[in-house]
């Protein structure tokens, strides 16, 4: 049924993903500030508008006013185009998010339609494809800007992306095997009995943290941390370019939380109680307040973290998407495709918990036994070398001087004895012997 809009209702259609994209990055930025400041016990914006709520809108005004400087060093057709290749994509995953039925349509001007822009049978694949298109801009910023903080901020969003990505899709994989389809209209209808994030709770926790590193939002915003980038892939953006940035974070924000309202929370769905008693709860224009609701919820949910997690070390953060995220995402997959596929051979639930807790309860104790075996041969190694007597150490064996290792010390620096003003000394030199001292004993 997509596809058969006039062209007119098509772009009003595409106004409104833009449109609702801008509305609420604007109302997230000052409420980021409110809630970020009544953590802190602080008072926020609170003189632009009534509550301070036109204060995003004054700094983007401010922004723009801006002197805007371009870097001498910096490649400047790249550096221009950057924060543009790193805004647009932002909101094109908007363009196949369901924000109510497509089967019951309402009425706009007189024309039936669904509350969606269009749908494609590989709606999430689209998402996730927009969402590693935007990436681009923050590397190539870092790199455009001939400067060396910059670069790094760049490498470093790209090997999140990298890292976090495969972790993000395994976690789809698991909603496909379950609503049989990756149209994102068709996961919806799917969770009409029950949500994805009561039948796959792993999936969602895996998404979840994810989502957070794909953004680069604290705890996870190590390409522009200022403790030791500066600013990061940001630092030589001033004016519309440096807004265009912050646009971008906030849009892919709000685009995240929009693709986990639709694959795991329900989409457009009313929430369980309403549901239950109220018939026209998910007809007509009520699915957007819903669909709404849910969004602002995980809005809510990035600013509380920003306020009360602290940023993580960066190998901290590699670790966490390799070796934890990923292999738990791909372990659970497993477990979740065995489920279905014993679902399709018609075997009973008693069945189905029985091999598969048997295989998870084997797995756990193949796991002990291996971590004891090696938790004892780490210990032997330990005490071989706690008995071995401690190498010599060099601090010039490089060439150069190095600072000793932790349980290494330096070579006890000999003697020397007061010597004349005019009198001349080499560093390093051995001591001269003392010719008034022989004179005595003699």
């Amino acid at each position: 049924m997509f596809g058969t809009d006039p062209w007119w209702l098509i772009l009003l259609k595409a106004v409104f993903c833009f449109a609702f994209a801008m509305l609420t990055v604007l109302f997230s930025i000052v409420w980021e500030r409110k809630v970020v400041a009544w953590m802190q016990l602080r008072i926020g914006p609170n003189r632009h508008g009534p509550w301070g709520m036109l204060q995003s809108l004054a700094d983007g005004i401010k922004l723009m006013l801006k002197e805007d400087i371009i870097v001498k060093r910096a490649d400047k057709v790249v550096y221009i185009l950057a924060p543009i290749v790193a805004a647009i994509p932002a909101f094109m995953s908007f363009a196949v998010i369901p924000f109510g039925p497509a089967d019951n349509e309402v009425s706009i001007f007189g024309t039936r339609t669904a509350l969606q822009l269009t749908d494609l049978p590989i709606g999430v694949l689209y998402i996730l494809a927009t969402a590693s298109v935007g990436i681009y801009g923050i590397v190539l910023a870092g790199w455009s800007s001939g400067s060396t903080y910059p670069l790094l901020g760049g490498l470093r969003a790209s090997a999140q992306m990298i890292s976090y990505e495969i972790a993000m899709g395994l976690s789809f994989a698991a909603v496909f095997l379950y609503s049989g389809s990756m149209s994102t209209s068709a996961i919806v209808e799917a969770q009409h009995d029950r949500w994805f994030a009561v039948l796959l709770p792993v999936s969602l926790l895996i998404y979840i943290v994810a989502m957070v590193g794909e953004t680069n939002r604290a705890p996870f915003d190590m390409p522009e941390s200022e403790g030791d980038l500066v600013g990061g892939f940001n630092t030589e953006y001033s004016s519309i370019k440096f807004a265009l940035f912050m646009l971008a974070e906030y849009v892919n924000m709000v685009t995240v939380s929009a693709v986990a309202t639709t694959l795991f929370l329900g989409g457009w769905r009313a929430p369980w109680p309403i549901s239950t008693f109220w018939e026209g709860a998910n007809h007509g224009w009520w699915p957007m307040l819903w669909f709404t609701i849910k969004v602002q919820l995980l809005l809510f949910f990035f600013i509380w973290l920003r306020g009360t997690l602290p940023r993580v070390r960066y190998d901290q953060f590699m670790k966490l998407g390799w070796k934890v995220l990923i292999p738990v995402s791909m372990v659970w997959l497993m477990l979740v495709a065995t489920v279905r596929a014993m679902r399709n051979e018609n075997y009973g639930l008693r069945d189905i918990v029985l091999y598969v807790g048997g295989a998870v309860v084997g797995l756990l104790l193949i796991s002990l036994v291996v971590d004891v075996f090696r938790d004892r041969g780490r210990k032997k190694d330990e005490a071989a070398a706690a008995a071995a007597p401690p190498e010599p150490f060099d601090p010039m064996a490089g060439g150069f001087p190095v600072p000793p290792l932790p349980g290494q010390t330096l070579p006890p620096v000999p003697r020397r004895r007061s010597r004349s003003l005019g009198e001349p000394q080499l560093v390093g030199a051995p001591d001269a012997p003392d010719n008034d001292k022989e004179a005595d004993d003699a």
